[in-house]
């Protein structure tokens, strides 16, 4: 019994280091992709950028 707490406390670990890096990754994905498609005048990519920051919110709340 104590084995499969071990792994279930391994697992949440992990998750919090992949949330951490995933985190970080889009920490800079706003502040670089994200910011330079708003400030320019292309109106189809700014479109892009906030659907696929939409959907990257969508999916972390279906979890």
């Amino acid at each position: 019994m104590l084995i499969c707490i071990d792994v279930i406390r391994q697992i949440q670990a992990i998750e919090a280091a992949l949330n951490k890096v995933s985190s970080r990754i889009l920490e800079e994905h706003l502040n670089s992709c994200v910011i330079t498609a708003i400030q320019g005048s292309d109106k189809k990519e700014r479109e892009r950028v906030l659907k696929e920051i939409t959907e990257v919110f969508e999916m972390s709340t279906k979890v």
